[in-house]
């Protein structure tokens, strides 16, 4: 009984570090930067970080895998803290950064869950992805369609065996690729 327990927390942290892993590795995909201009600074990277995150916890939640959206939250901040780490960040100023750092998280997660529709998630994610910039909201709009198609994706992944599976990249064919000035 209890080496079965262990085991089954190896496994659900294994699961967890899995998808971690694999939603970093898409929220680091160049297409982001290059064809969304997406800032390629931490803030950008924090903020794509955030949407993905959204959409893996958000089914896992929906799937009442509580502990293992709890194993991927835990290795998403191990992950963030290790970043400013070795940004240079020390033990003073970490545990502030930190904070800011996960209110930052929550409350864009709260933004987009908070969509009713694709239009109000294409706001959201020109809010915080973009910062409301004049140049965004095309991009927004194909973002917002994206994030609607991975969810609809990850519906079908084995996430409690650590597989995940977002579908397509998004396709920026279309969208205007210059910038306006405010």
């Amino acid at each position: 009984m209890i080496f079965e327990r262990l085991r089954g927390r190896s496994e659900r942290r294994k699961a967890a570090a899995s998808l971690c892993h694999a939603l970093s590795a898409r929220a680091r995909d160049e297409v982001f930067f290059r064809d969304f201009a997406v800032a390629d600074t931490l803030d950008g990277r924090f903020d794509l970080l955030a949407l993905h995150g959204w959409l893996v916890l958000d089914e896992l939640e929906r799937r009442r895998a509580r502990a293992l959206a709890q194993g991927v939250l835990d290795a998403l901040f191990v992950q963030l803290e290790g970043a400013l780490r070795d940004l240079g960040v020390g033990d003073m100023g970490l545990g502030r950064r930190m904070k800011a750092m996960a209110s930052a998280f929550f409350g864009r997660r709260q933004a987009y869950r908070a969509a009713a529709d694709e239009t109000a998630l294409a706001a959201a994610i020109a809010r915080n992805l973009f910062r409301s910039a004049n140049h965004a909201l095309e991009r927004s709009v194909v973002l917002a369609r994206y994030a609607n198609s991975a969810r609809a994706h990850l519906v079908q992944s084995r996430l409690e065996q650590g597989e995940i599976d977002f579908g397509p990249l998004p396709d920026a064919v279309g969208v205007d690729d210059r910038e306006t000035t405010p």
